[in-house]
């Protein structure tokens, strides 16, 4: 059940550099927070720019070396459908610019399929979505990501859901494929809407003056079939996390300037 805390709230700093150091910042606390306690954490990352800046940035952050990285799971909302050496795969982001330089088992990182595995398309979402349930539950057979990162698109898409499209619609599946995409590589994986809103946090990273009008539809309610972003939402937070330029058709009263 999602709470009255999770209700939407813009985050803006300066630039995409101070947005991503403080992305990453928040996220080694509650990593390290995790740490202490012992307990594990599953993690969705997303793939663009600010997804690698802010990996980078947790990477470079004086804290990174505190966090048990044996207890933190790393998935993935999307992923293009290319081979394995491909710089287009969000995975071969996230190795770059984090995982690859952790203490982490390699079980923890668990990787959608590459074009190159012996798997068709469908086949791949259905491989994900098994390994999704040996962390779920029956009621809901994924992992209740405590963090699930998401970028935005300037049409407001998320992972590879995109407006006015069928898969932004499914929910009575956990992974998708998707062919002809409206952007390249046709072919993606994707998490559904239930598995990302089932997620603790949703925090939502957007930069640059292409993005405003994408997050003032979100923040205006508009309809999810045609603006996804506007659909996303975590149960206990749901976090924009925005540049200046990304912020300006946003009214100041929906700024969170304590948050």
């Amino acid at each position: 059940m999602t709470d009255a805390s999770a209700e939407k709230r813009v985050v803006v700093y300066g630039d995409p550099v101070r947005l991503a150091d403080a992305v990453a910042s928040r996220f080694v606390q509650r990593l390290v927070r995790h740490s202490d306690a012992g307990k594990p954490m599953h993690v969705s990352l997303t793939g663009g720019s600010m997804g690698g800046a802010v990996l980078a940035a947790v990477r470079a952050h004086a804290r990174a070396g505190d966090v048990n990285w044996a207890d933190v799971h790393f998935w993935w909302s999307d992923e293009r459908f290319v081979a394995s050496d491909s710089p287009d795969r969000n995975e071969a982001q996230a190795r770059d610019a984090l995982l690859d330089a952790l203490d982490i088992p390699s079980a923890n990182i668990h990787a959608m399929a590459s074009s190159d595995a012996g798997l068709d398309l469908e086949a791949a979402a259905e491989e994900y979505a098994r390994e999704l349930a040996t962390f779920g539950t029956p009621g809901e057979p994924w992992p209740s990501f405590d963090v699930c990162f998401l970028g935005v698109g300037p049409d407001g898409h998320i992972a590879s859901l995109f407006p006015d499209r069928p898969e932004i619609l499914v929910t009575d599946r956990v992974t998708l494929a998707v062919r002809d995409s409206p952007k390249p590589p046709p072919e993606r994986i994707t998490l559904t809407r239930p598995v990302i809103n089932a997620s603790k946090r949703v925090w939502l990273v957007m930069t640059g003056a292409d993005k405003a009008s994408a997050l003032g539809l979100a923040l205006a309610g508009a309809s999810y079939p045609s603006v996804p972003a506007a659909g996303a939402k975590g149960r206990r937070r749901t976090v924009f996390f925005v540049d200046e330029a990304a912020a300006a058709k946003v009214p100041p009263e929906l700024i969170d300037p304590d948050y």
